[in-house]
């Protein structure tokens, strides 16, 4: 089971936007909104000024696109895709207050188009069917699940899909990948990649 976001031994980045267990949506309908994160060891919600940067590399808005959030931890990269008009938003989770405290955030708040799904990231990705537009992947550090999870997105994938990755180092993602951008802040490398191999799927 792919727990969630927790790293033993790790501080946490520079400029995190935690304060008293809350991250704040930076953006769209639902800007300076605050979800409350559970005091769970290691659960690093993704940095304001990391997400700012990640939302413009996007193009601010993601009307009409279906989004994944593989390893949803907080909820910080979910919750501001549907702030930004994400016709759809699936976010997986297996840690079970964190779950707890998704569910408590999307009815609190308001998150129309969010599907929360309770279970393991990869034994989502063997049984989804549904095709995805943009992905988040923010798995444990220490988990090392960033690799085994690109092999397995591609069938879930639109044509052109973009995939963001958060990591300690930044990955050779391989076949099939062009990386858009890339960036750091303290500890934490992420990067926008974008897929055009073979096994995109050409109809939604």
């Amino acid at each position: 089971m792919h727990s969630s976001k927790r790293v033993q031994g790790k501080s946490t980045p520079t400029g995190n936007s935690r304060r008293d267990n809350r991250v704040r949506i930076i953006g769209g309908e639902h800007r300076g909104r605050r979800i409350a994160v559970p005091d769970r060891p290691g659960l690093r919600p993704t940095p304001d000024r990391v997400r700012e940067t990640l939302f413009n590399w996007l193009g601010q808005r993601l009307d009409g696109l279906a989004c994944l959030d593989l390893f949803a931890g907080s909820g910080a990269l979910g919750f501001e895709a549907a702030s930004r008009g994400a016709a759809r938003v699936v976010m997986v989770e297996n840690d079970r207050d964190a779950f707890r405290a998704l569910e408590a955030a999307r009815k609190t708040i308001g998150f129309g188009p969010v599907e929360l799904v309770f279970g393991d990231a990869f034994d989502y990705l063997k049984r989804a069917d549904e095709i995805f537009d943009v992905v988040f992947l923010d798995p444990p550090f220490r988990q090392n699940a960033l690799a085994a999870a690109l092999e397995r997105l591609p069938r879930r994938l639109a044509p052109g899909a973009r995939v963001y990755l958060e990591a300690p180092a930044a990955l050779d993602a391989g076949a099939g990948w062009s990386e858009l951008r890339r960036s750091r802040a303290g500890q934490v490398s992420y990067q926008l990649l974008q897929w055009g191999g073979e096994h995109a799927v050409e109809n939604r």
